[in-house]
């Protein structure tokens, strides 16, 4: 029997300490080590990568490329060297491409994708098409450099259509095409501070559990802001969690002196998303209580909740949204993102309203970009933000990533039955029926679960099943860090803790994305032997006692 002694005391040493992220990679460590050369694989249901792609619209992505590529060398074939493809008669070129080539890959979904846009968005043939070529060759700077003007409509319109951004409004949303949701994280948080809307010491509150780095950011130097934790601590007749939100931890934020508010809608890691009457409540608040409350919502999951409404519908004024392609596209690596931001803001208010010092020391930022500083909108000074304002001539997502940013969307705009969006739902809700099943524990339905992650709480798990004398048990005598252990030491399955969330220490995180179906009955038949081995020493405990 190896010892692994050196990695127990290591990892109970950092425990708390260090990211979740970072703790997962000494787990894995340990579970490489307990495999020693047997076939015993590693599970590793820790990170959320999804082990799924979209396959159709990168077809028709690079099918797509191989026609840009002619077009190319149509102005300047020198062996290697290619011209810059021209606009002129583009559309008719395409369609003659289309023609001949029937069986190319992808083909069909790309000639739905180009009649949307020319049918239903009325863009002209030859303006749509060429930004596409010139686009995916790449051979131009963005422009505009917050994001290519048909592309732009196109993503809006995804946007819509899954998260309901702008029904019924009057104004438009203007968004910003980003290097995956924690860029577009990273470049509001900058901004909020470079334009004085948000200072160090502010007060700001987070919707709790939620992703490790909206924890972490808060508390850096540059930031060091007074975080209230708004927690999901709601729980249903059988005392398990439903992950919404009390009206007493909501209420915390009629206190005006909260300046911003960070949410993950649907959660991480539950993966809930708030339910109408939270949405409805929070409304009331910030309409009655806090009317410049500035909200942040990273949207990402909400493709995997039916009929999901992002707050963004019902407080637009107030919020900026923030989305990534990378979970329901497969499309992690391609880093795939939106900030959007509706015409009619309380960002652009506050900017008003400064006193002078603020708008001078605005002025001299971005001084560069116009002869009227004050006029420039916080959606463009995010964009300028993101290459230090003095680069932000070349500001922007790369056009190719532009336009496979596009491609998703309009897969999915064309998708007019769900086929696709019913099926990456019905493997993540599949695979959590495998887990609760091998854990022997009964499935509590819930229409507004992503199911993209799972979130386990031992010591509810112990209330609810064996009582509070268990529950405390397990407190006087284990870490919470111990059942992580054990499944790395034990089986090589790697989970992550889900108090590096905001949650409880004692609960733990699940990906229901990025394993075969089989791995999480695996998982949770292993799981469960290790609950029932707590529940075993608890019992031995009491008789030796009790002798």
């Amino acid at each position: 029997m190896r010892d692994f002694s050196y990695h127990r005391q290591e990892i109970e040493r950092v425990y708390g300490k260090i990211s979740p992220f970072e703790l997962k990679d000494k787990l894995i460590s340990l579970a490489e080590d307990s495999r020693n050369g047997s076939v015993q694989s590693l599970l590793d249901a820790g990170r959320g990568n999804p082990n799924w792609i979209a396959a159709t619209p990168r077809e028709a992505f690079f099918t797509f490329g191989q026609f840009a590529v002619s077009e190319s060398r149509r102005t300047w074939n020198q062996g290697d060297l290619a011209g810059m493809p021209k606009k002129e008669g583009i559309s008719e070129r395409f369609k003659d491409f289309i023609r001949d080539n029937p069986y190319a890959p992808g083909i069909n979904m790309l000639k739905k994708m180009i009649n949307y846009g020319i049918t239903v968005k009325c863009f002209n043939a030859d303006d749509w098409i060429y930004e596409l070529v010139d686009g995916i060759i790449g051979d131009n700077y963005p422009y505009p450099d917050r994001m290519l003007s048909h592309i732009e409509l196109v993503v809006n319109d995804y946007l819509i259509q899954e998260l309901c951004y702008n029904e019924p409004l009057e104004r438009k949303f203007n968004t910003f095409a980003v290097e995956g949701a924690t860029a577009g994280m990273c470049y509001i948080f900058d901004s909020l501070i470079a334009n004085n809307i948000l200072s160090r010491g502010d007060r700001i509150a987070l919707m709790t559990p939620i992703f490790t780095p909206y924890l972490e950011v808060p508390h850096l130097p540059r930031y060091n802001f007074d975080v209230v934790n708004i927690s999901a601590d709601e729980k249903n007749e059988n005392g398990r969690y439903t992950w919404q939100y009390s009206k007493n931890e909501l209420d915390k934020l009629r206190d005006p002196s909260i300046k911003a508010l960070f949410v993950v809608n649907p959660s991480n890691p539950p993966s809930v998303a708030m339910t109408p009457e939270t949405i409805k409540y929070l409304k009331e608040i910030v309409d009655g209580s806090n009317p410049d409350l500035m909200i942040i919502s990273d949207d990402v999951y909400s493709t995997f909740v039916d009929n999901f409404v992002s707050i963004m519908a019902d407080l637009p004024y107030n919020t900026i949204g923030v989305y990534s392609y990378s979970k329901y596209f497969g499309v992690t690596g391609w880093r795939l993102g939106t900030i959007a931001l509706y015409e009619h803001n309380v960002f652009d208010k506050l900017l008003k309203e400064q006193d002078q010092d603020k708008k001078e020391r605005a002025r001299r930022r971005y001084s560069g970009m116009s002869t009227d500083p004050d006029k420039i909108p916080f959606i463009d000074r995010i964009v300028a933000d993101s290459r230090q304002v003095a680069l932000n001539h070349t500001a922007g997502l790369s056009t190719p990533q532009q336009v496979q940013m596009a491609f998703f969307s309009l897969f999915a705009i064309v998708d007019k039955e769900n086929t696709y969006k019913k099926l990456t739902k019905s493997i993540c809700r599949r695979r959590k029926k495998l887990l609760f099943d091998g854990l022997g524990i009964e499935l509590d339905e819930n229409i507004y679960d992503a199911a993209y992650y799972t979130h386990f709480d031992l010591l509810e798990w112990a209330t609810v099943n064996y009582g509070t004398e268990f529950a405390d048990y397990l407190q006087d005598n284990y870490k919470p860090v111990d059942i992580l252990i054990r499944l790395a030491e034990q089986s090589s399955i790697v989970l992550m803790n889900g108090g590096g969330f905001g949650g409880s220490e004692w609960s733990i995180r699940i990906s229901l994305a990025n394993l075969n179906d089989e791995s999480y009955s695996k998982i949770g038949e292993i799981l469960s032997d290790i609950l029932e081995k707590y529940v075993a020493e608890w019992r031995e405990s009491t008789c030796n006692c009790s002798e």
